[in-house]
């Protein structure tokens, strides 16, 4: 379905709308609703709901990259969950989604029933180490404007980050990359210059204040994420670390590890009775 919201055609996939506990998915960056296809058939129980953030997939790219604020992004879910009227839903994210969905938590924390980061951070914590980022993805948002989709995707799929996805089977791996080239360039640049790590605001001291219960899942592989993990549950009131063998993108590398791991978690916290 189409849902406009401040200028803004999203792009947004309704699944289970009979069930009352819905559970929000938040893709990463170069993602789509199609990440997730694999991983919502085990979740039968939920209202599902699955989001093209800004400049993604089927969601509308705005030439403007000041539109891709993160507190603009924000402000668009909010309109977006009012507009399908959730409330206490369980909001998960995975990378840049992870990052946007933690940013949300600390400014709706009361929306919230319970909060799920998969490769996530709250950001960078210094201005330095911000302004220095803000430099590289300015850098990388003009070569994905001049040299175009596909040799961005190809340079992309090469980088530490995604070394494990490598030994996936070719089926999986063509999906990922179809998806990756299905993106708009000026979407994809101006969601690194408008969003990107380096430009949103750091959320360390925030999420120590996040009541709600929040897990937090890492692959063993990644070892920066995992630490950055580590680092946060030592933070929060309420959290969880769990590890799965496998890299960043532990939803496509080992799906219905994750899945499970996700649906014990809820079910733990009681949440499947909520409404």
């Amino acid at each position: 379905m189409k849902m406009e919201v401040e200028g803004v055609n999203y792009h947004i996939e309704l699944l289970n709308e009979d069930k009352d506990q819905a559970l929000v998915f938040l893709h990463g960056f170069t993602g789509s609703t199609k990440t997730w296809h694999k991983i919502v058939p085990h979740f039968e129980e939920y209202k599902i709901v699955l989001i093209d953030l800004l400049g993604h997939g089927g969601t509308d790219s705005p030439k403007d990259s000041e539109r891709y604020s993160m507190e603009e992004q924000l402000r668009d879910l909010e309109k977006i969950f009012d507009l399908l009227e959730l409330k206490n839903f369980v909001l998960a994210g995975y990378s840049m989604g992870g990052r946007t969905a933690l940013a949300y938590a600390c400014i709706f924390p009361e929306r919230l029933s319970a909060l799920l980061l998969e490769s996530s951070s709250p950001g960078l914590k210094t201005e330095e180490q911000r302004s220095e980022r803000r430099t590289n993805d300015g850098s990388l948002a003009e070569r994905i404007i001049s040299g175009g989709v596909i040799s961005f995707v190809d340079s992309w799929e090469k980088i530490p980050l995604f070394k494990t996805q490598e030994a996936l089977p070719e089926p999986v791996k063509r999906a990922v990359r179809e998806e990756r080239l299905a993106q708009d360039p000026i979407g994809l640049a101006n969601s690194l210059i408008g969003m990107g790590t380096g430009a949103q605001k750091s959320y360390w001291e925030a999420i120590s204040q996040l009541q709600l219960p929040v897990l937090l899942v890492t692959g063993k592989l990644d070892e920066k994420f995992t630490a950055i993990a580590g680092e946060m549950v030592s933070l929060m009131p309420n959290a969880e670390h769990r590890e799965i063998m496998a890299g960043h993108a532990l939803h496509v590398e080992k799906p219905a590890e994750f899945a499970t791991i996700v649906g014990e978690y809820l079910k733990m916290n009681f949440l499947g009775g909520k409404s």
